[in-house]
Order: C-alpha cells, then sequence, then structure tokens
C-alpha cells in the first residue's frame, strides 16, 4: 500500500461517481490528507441493489479526516454539473482536482445494444467526462497544481476489443480522446491524464457482469486510489499520460501487490483493452485453428444428422448437464441458449431452461434460442467444468455471446452450482 503524504491537504477534489466503487475509493484516500471531497453522483436515495448514496459517502469521507460536499449530478445534465460546480466553489473557494470517474457498461454487440444504452454510454463516458472538464477548467487553472484524471485506458486499436462490444469501446476511447486532447490544449496550465487497472477491479458492476465468485479474480479498488493519489501528487508537467495501475506503483516502490487482492495467490483477470503478448498470438493462432476445424466440423454435424451420436467431452458434459436439469433452474432461468462449437465434438448444441422439465443436447433448440453463444468446444468444457470463467472467455474473444446478456449471466451462475457435477 502507498502511504499518505499529505501533498492533497486543503485541496478540492471535484469526483463524479464517487459514492461507490472507484471514485469513492480515490476520494477516500485522498480524504486521510484533509481534502475537500465534492462526491457529484446521482445516487441520492438507497439503491435497491446496488451500495451507498452520495450522504453514505459524505459520512465515509468525514470519519477519513476530508470535508465532504455531497451534490446530487447525473452527468448527463449540464445544468446540474454546472451546479455542482459553482456550488464546490462557494463552499471551498475553488477547484484543484477533476477525477473522471462516472462511466456506464454494456457489453453487447452492435445489433444486440438498444439505441437508449448507445445513448447512456456516449452521454456517461464521453459527453459527461467533457462537459464536466469544461465547466471545471476555469476554476481548475487557476490552481496551483491542476490535475484532470480520466479512468479510462490506453487506446488500443485491436480490433478483438471492438467486435464484442463497439458502442461501449468508442465511449470509453472517447474518454481517452479528452485525455489526449486536453493534455495539449491545456499543457503547462492543467495536468490531464488517464489511469486504467491491469487487472479487473472488483465493484458492484463487476459483480453484475461477471457473477458470483467472480471477485476472487480480481483487486480491491484500493490499488486504484493508491494510482491515482500517486499522479495527483506529482507536478503539473506530468501530463498527457495513459497510466497502467500497477506499472506506475511498481515504479514508485511497490513490491507487494498481494495486499491489493481479494485473494491472495488466485489467478487474476486482465482488464479490457490490454493486450497480454502470449493472450494476443493464440487468439491468432485460434482463429486460423477455427477456420481449420470449421471444415471438418460439417462432417461431424453431418455425423449427427445419420443418427450417429456424438461422443467425447463435449456430447459428456451435455450429458451430465441434462441429468443436473431440476425443474428450479428452468423456473429461475427461462431462457433458451444455442452453441456453436468448433474443433472436436463441435457442431451446432443447446441447452433448453424454458420448456417444462428443460433439455440439452445435440442440434439445435426446439425454440428459438435467446442467446448463442460461439467458441471453442476445448474452451467449451473447460468452462463448463470451472476452468475457464465465462467473463474471462468473453473479455478475452475466446467467447462470443449474441442475444440476451442477463440471460447469459444467468447461465454461468448455474454453471457455478454445476462445476462440482462436472
Amino acid at each position: 500500500m502507498l502511504p499518505n503524504t499529505g501533498k492533497l491537504a486543503g485541496c478540492t477534489l471535484f469526483i463524479t461517481g464517487a459514492s461507490r466503487g472507484i471514485g469513492k475509493a480515490i476520494a477516500l484516500k485522498a480524504a486521510k490528507d484533509g481534502a475537500n471531497i465534492v462526491i457529484a453522483a446521482k445516487t441520492a436515495e438507497p439503491h435497491p441493489t446496488l451500495p451507498g448514496t452520495i450522504y453514505t459517502a459524505a459520512e465515509e469521507i468525514e470519519a477519513a479526516g476530508g470535508k465532504a460536499l455531497p451534490c446530487i449530478v447525473n452527468v448527463r445534465e449540464e445544468q446540474q454539473i454546472v451546479n455542482a460546480v459553482e456550488k464546490a466553489v462557494k463552499t471551498f473557494g475553488g477547484i484543484d482536482i477533476l477525477v473522471n470517474n462516472a462511466s456506464a457498461i454494456s457489453l453487447t454487440g452492435t445489433l444486440e445494444t438498444a439505441t437508449k444504452k448507445v445513448n447512456l454510454m456516449m452521454d456517461v463516458n464521453v459527453r459527461g467526462t467533457y462537459l464536466t472538464s469544461k465547466a471545471c477548467l476555469p476554476y481548475l487553472r487557476k490552481s496551483k497544481n491542476p490535475h484532470i484524471l480520466n479512468l479510462s485506458p490506453p487506446m488500443n486499436l485491436n480490433p478483438m476489443w471492438f467486435k464484442n462490444h463497439c458502442a461501449y469501446t468508442i465511449s470509453k476511447y472517447g474518454m481517452s480522446m479528452c485525455v489526449l486532447g486536453m493534455a495539449e490544449e491545456f499543457r503547462g496550465e492543467v495536468a490531464v491524464n488517464a489511469l486504467w487497472p491491469k487487472t479487473a477491479i472488483h465493484t458492484a458492476a463487476m459483480d453484475m457482469l461477471g457473477g458470483a465468485g467472480i471477485e476472487k479474480q480480481c483487486r480491491k479498488t484500493d490499488i486504484l486510489a493508491d494510482a491515482a493519489y500517486c499522479i495527483l501528487t506529482k507536478p503539473k508537467t506530468f501530463t498527457g499520460n495513459f497510466v497502467i495501475d500497477e506499472v506506475l506503483l511498481r515504479e514508485e516502490g511497490v513490491k507487494d501487490f498481494d495486499v491489493y487482492a481479494i485473494a491472495p495467490g488466485h489467478p487474476l483477470m486482465p482488464d479490457f483493452f490490454l493486450d497480454v503478448e502470449s493472450d494476443t498470438t493464440s487468439t491468432k493462432q485460434e482463429r486460423y485453428g477455427a477456420a481449420q476445424e470449421e471444415k471438418k466440423l460439417s462432417g461431424s454435424q453431418q455425423e449427427g444428422a445419420d443418427g450417429a451420436k456424438p461422443s467425447g467431452p463435449v456430447a459428456e458434459t451435455f450429458r451430465v448437464i441434462q441429468g443436473a436439469m431440476t425443474e428450479e433452474y428452468v423456473r429461475s432461468t427461462q431462457g433458451v441458449f444455442q452453441f456453436e462449437l468448433s474443433g472436436d465434438g463441435g457442431g451446432t448444441w443447446f441447452i433448453d431452461l424454458k420448456t417444462k422439465g428443460g433439455s440439452a443436447g445435440f442440434g439445435k433448440p426446439p425454440v428459438a434460442a435467446d442467446v448463442v453463444m460461439s467458441m471453442s468446444s476445448a474452451d467449451f468444457v473447460k468452462m463448463f467444468t470451472g476452468k475457464l470463467k465465462p467473463t474471462l472467455a468473453f473479455m478475452s474473444g475466446k467467447l462470443r455471446i449474441k442475444g440476451n446478456m442477463a440471460l447469459a449471466i444467468k447461465l454461468e451462475k448455474m454453471l457455478s452450482q454445476l462445476n462440482s457435477k462436472l
């Protein structure tokens, strides 16, 4: 853990999305120095499933040694941003640091992303970041050591990061382009940087995306709070950087990263937009391999059509799934899943958790599928035996999902219960 230095004492930080998660962690770290924190977030009333409000965050910030100003701000509403900025200046005399943390996510393909979700991601991630920066900049320019910090990734143009969730990627890279442009525009006046985690971070959003058990593959928000603190205490000449949390902290002399792990020693999931060299190579090889396998596939599907029963690990997995089906699974899931598998034992397979009693097996489902998942049969077997997390498979491009993402997440929850039987 990075110790506090006291350098942010008396500084005013305007943090969007600070009622929970990463935004709140950054706020609490600064509060230990005695900083003033403007909590610019929209949760004023307790949310049915998400923890914390701007008022509970304010209590924690004050208890940590800071001063808190909770402001109801939906960054989609420019007037709410402007009002909060004016209130912050009136209360604390100025703004020294802006952290653009508020973000919206939908990991869906182009045809599956509803227009309102596209609008939400563009409005919150790109437009919200741009307008909040614009509103704060006149005050930041008057500060001795002003910083803007966007929670956004380095711009990696590997198509892998676009193909599964084009709209989300565009919106996050929009935040990064704000860094690129504003760092140059305000060079010498205001430092503008981006911060991104090397591994998945355990937040309420990750719980929703990854389901039960995902936290073991994540780090705590503390690692981003430490990395942000490190950036925000540097001089304003440190600008235009796309910082990865672990890389920066290693440079600062941090050696023990187990302190940041939810489950020390457990393998960590890499975050979006960061290519692991070996992963990139294997993805290319798999893409070539998949094309070769698809040529063989038509033959194995033909055998199935002729009445020969498919065999091997995939067939065995579906046999176990069929045996483990219960009315409870069907009632709680209400979804039909189709799997397009390449490789040995590949072809089209299905799990029907909608029709009475449920069923699973080779061929197309008896009714139209709600979700179609495409992957190699080897990865499918790994996924169903708990050796490959669906979230990691999806993020690394090994699993492609079309259709209802909420149902795909429900299936993952069922998988974790089935793993003991597989």
